[in-house]
């Protein structure tokens, strides 16, 4: 089910939310925004950021640098700007640090000079979860100044603190006159979260998910119950599996839906494939299983070209406060030349369609192509 409606309305009693998957706005992007940290990198082949700047410039053409905050963001401010989401939530893929302190013998390493945060305030985001496995690319000084950067920019944050209680906490954010958005923050290790990065009573680091258990079921459900009060919508943020496919492991479908039916979560909403998957929707809730890069720093890099890593989706999610239940899903595609998010082309529309439409049958799911260019998700 969906309602046919014209993107731009938006129901007054509903709460929208805007997610997307990774927005890394370290290495090549940092050094093409205001203030460029330091340029060094550790990588097996590349050890200067600016590499990545030259490999998008080869394929796309210049950048005019430095670009303003905004830039980056480019035909996405305007899709914001029209649907006006209550709550704008994204996965920050990046340490926000002067930091030299990389995490040895990890390869890749991705860091944005803490002066380049308007280049998230740019976009209104509230809300940036962080248990991922680059948020501690720069040690454990580099996440406290990551914390204490987002923090000062008043930008929630979620998925990882200076010890367990801090990265275990939900982000909370109130949305007037309807309800709250709660939003909590794991890294599996099926990602690249390991265990020496998991945060305990003594040490800072990530809200790392250890199992897909029914204990594990249990203790998030504790939390939530407590705190979960009606017109409130909780989101489950998951950094989890590869980079590369469309499949979707037993174990992740089976986990999704026990935190839906056991742990009275409203969106389960994952990243780590560079590319969208598909959606589910299980009892009037969706399930993001992957939802793909919105911004980085590939241009350029070959690999993997069958994906289309360049192709993106902003997710724009209503739900009905007072029943929990998913009402509309609205997406825009982006393509993402010269580190900028743009609107992608027809036929790149509707390759995403297409896409989405062949991983969704199996899921109960399909897309249609709107008048505008943009994608509905029927149910």
């Amino acid at each position: 089910m969906q309602r046919k409606t014209n993107r731009a309305a938006k129901d007054s009693d509903q709460i929208t939310l805007f997610l997307c998957g990774d927005i890394m706005t370290g290495r090549g992007i940092d050094q093409v925004l205001p203030h460029p940290g330091n340029p060094e990198l550790y990588e097996p082949y590349v050890t200067n950021a600016l590499t990545y700047v030259e490999l998008a410039e080869a394929l796309n053409g210049p950048i005019d640098k430095p670009v303003d905050f905004a830039y980056i963001w480019g035909d996405a401010l305007q899709e914001l700007s029209l649907l006006k989401p209550d709550v704008r939530i994204i996965n920050l893929e990046t340490a926000v640090t002067k930091s030299d302190k990389y995490w040895r013998g990890k390869g890749i390493n991705y860091r944005m000079h803490p002066n380049n945060v308007p280049c998230l305030t740019a976009a209104e985001i509230d809300c940036c979860v962080l248990a991922n496995n680059h948020v501690l690319d720069w040690g454990y000084p580099g996440l406290t100044e990551t914390l204490n950067t987002l923090q000062d920019a008043n930008i929630k944050t979620a998925g990882a603190g200076e010890d367990s209680v801090e990265a275990e906490a939900p982000a909370v954010m109130e949305v007037k006159g309807k309800g709250r958005v709660i939003v909590y923050s794991f890294g599996h290790e099926s990602s690249g979260v390991t265990a020496d990065w998991g945060a305990t009573k003594n040490r800072s680091g990530v809200n790392r998910l250890n199992d897909f258990s029914s204990g594990t079921i249990r203790h998030l459900a504790s939390k939530t119950r407590k705190l979960k009060q009606h017109g409130d919508i909780v989101v489950i943020s998951i950094h989890w599996g590869g980079n590369w496919g469309y499949s979707i492991p037993p174990e992740q479908s089976q986990f999704a839906h026990r935190l839906i039916d056991e742990a009275d979560c409203d969106i389960i909403y994952c990243h780590s494939s560079h590319h969208p998957k598909g959606i589910e929707v299980y009892k009037h809730k969706p399930i993001f299983y992957g939802c793909g890069d919105l911004l980085n720093d590939y241009e350029g890099i070959s690999g993997y070209e069958e994906y289309r890593d360049d192709l993106a989706l902003m997710y724009f999610v209503s739900m009905d406060p007072s029943t929990g239940r998913l009402t509309r899903l609205h997406m825009m595609p982006t393509q993402t030349r010269r580190f900028r998010a743009n609107r992608a082309t027809t036929k790149d529309v509707k390759w995403l369609r297409d896409i989405l439409n062949k991983e969704g049958k199996k899921l109960g799911t399909r897309v249609e192509l709107n008048d505008e260019e943009t994608l509905a998700l029927y149910w």
